[in-house]
């Protein structure tokens, strides 16, 4: 695989520091490695391969130089601002943040969903929401085969997903301390309030799902709905998604569908407790789905359990996983 530049765009967070994890795990191609972050971290060093790198501070200068992909994870805000720069100088923008996600000119990928979509980009592709990615690995193979008519959503999401505010949030709420992050306590609690909340009653992360399938499915009219809830969880996203398809199916069919299916593991032994479970999910890549059933309600109906570790597959994976097809496209 070529070698390539690549600059990490709020390397000192949760995500930025996952980021180094899954390039080294992945053995991902790198000649030169730039760190950028805040003026308050400029000048501090991360290790990387052995290699110390001094941390730079992000400016509209920082991409006056040959980099060919920069991942990033610094807040909406900077993406905003800087992605654009650095696409006009000729770098690949893989953005971690939403910023960019509903613009009909952005890319919106997950590469066992829709790796085709990477072709069309100018320069910045968009990296989707935790959530969404771990529901679509294991959707895409069943829309392919049954055709997706109808999704319920229903979300059970860590409070890693939050950040370190989150996390902290959880950490203090145990020892008895007021939030300072999440409206109420996180702690022995569940909040149905994700994000913010919209007119239509339901919160910008549900709106994200929503929407986030249709672009990568390209199924626009797509039926969806979304409840997400945050729970006292500190990493792993869970999901219980009830799916309405168009063709009739056989479930051992489906089960064998779901095996052979990219960075997908079935666990759906129910004989032996054996299910997907946050805990288990914590370090690895891959979407674990189980708790396979049929929906009688309907006339071809499913019912799935989907569980992720949403800093992994749900944000820093995903993003090296699209550098590196984009490393492929450069070939």
């Amino acid at each position: 695989m070529k070698k390539v530049n690549l600059a990490i765009v709020g390397v000192t967070g949760m995500v930025g520091q996952t980021f180094l994890e899954v390039l080294e795990k992945r053995d991902f191609p790198i000649e030169n490695l730039y760190f950028f972050a805040s003026a308050r971290s400029a000048g501090k060093t991360i290790s990387y391969r052995g290699v110390d790198y001094v941390i730079e501070e992000l400016t509209e200068q920082s991409f006056d130089r040959p980099i060919d992909i920069a991942l990033f994870s610094a807040g909406g805000s900077i993406s905003q601002k800087f992605a654009p720069i650095a696409a006009s100088k000729g770098c690949v923008v893989v953005d971690n943040s939403s910023a960019f996600r509903m613009d009909p000119n952005v890319p919106l990928v997950v590469p066992e969903v829709n790796p085709e979509d990477v072709k069309k980009h100018n320069g910045i592709i968009a990296n989707p929401n935790c959530s969404t990615i771990q529901a679509l690995v294991a959707l895409k193979p069943i829309h392919e085969y049954y055709t997706i008519k109808r999704i319920v959503y229903t979300t059970y999401q860590a409070v890693s997903g939050a950040g370190l505010a989150g996390w902290r949030d959880l950490e203090e709420g145990l020892k008895g301390n007021p939030p300072t992050n999440f409206a109420h306590p996180i702690a022995n609690n569940c909040l149905p309030h994700i994000d913010s909340f919209l007119d239509n009653g339901y919160t910008k992360e549900e709106m994200k799902m929503i929407e986030e399938t249709r672009k990568m499915l390209h199924a626009p009219d797509m039926k969806i709905t979304a409840t997400t809830v945050r729970v006292p969880v500190f990493n792993g996203h869970s999901e219980a998604i009830n799916v309405e398809v168009e063709k009739p199916f056989e479930l051992d069919a489906l089960k064998e569908i779901l095996q052979n299916a990219p960075g997908l593991v079935v666990q759906d032994d129910i004989k032996n407790n054996v299910y997907p479970l946050a805990a288990d999910a914590t370090g690895k890549d891959e979407v674990f789905v189980g708790r396979i059933r049929r929906d009688d309600s309907v006339e071809n109906g499913i019912n799935l359990w989907v569980v992720a570790d949403n800093i992994r597959k749900g944000a820093a994976t995903n993003t090296v996983q699209i550098a590196e097809l984009l490393v492929k496209e450069m070939e």
